[in-house]
């Protein structure tokens, strides 16, 4: 009797074993893919990097064609200012001009 009981106890055991090692196996899926959705957040995170660093490129190009629209703007009047002193020295050449047939 002894030896069948031991027998049993053994066969119980076993099949502790074989629990706990499908436990085991269970909890390193669980592992592997709780290993997944970090780098899958992670590529996301970087994903969402990228368009930050879009939007602030975006940002700063809009920036520039500010400052260059803002330039032109500067520029026209001093080119128009420029050209009524050409004009005016026109005026004064015409002017000479018939001075110089009197």
């Amino acid at each position: 009797m002894n030896g069948l009981n031991n027998a049993i106890n053994g066969i119980k055991n076993s099949i502790d074993g074989i629990k706990d090692a499908i436990y085991g196996i269970n909890n390193a899926i669980c592992g592997i893919k709780n290993a997944i959705y970090g780098i899958h957040n992670a590529i996301y995170g970087i994903n969402n990097s990228l368009y930050c660093i879009d939007n602030a490129i975006n940002s700063l190009q809009n920036t520039i064609n500010g400052i260059n629209n803002a330039l032109y703007c500067i520029k026209n009047p001093i080119n128009d200012i420029n050209g009524i002193n050409n004009f005016l020295y026109c005026i004064d050449d015409i002017r000479n001009a018939i001075n110089n047939q009197i």
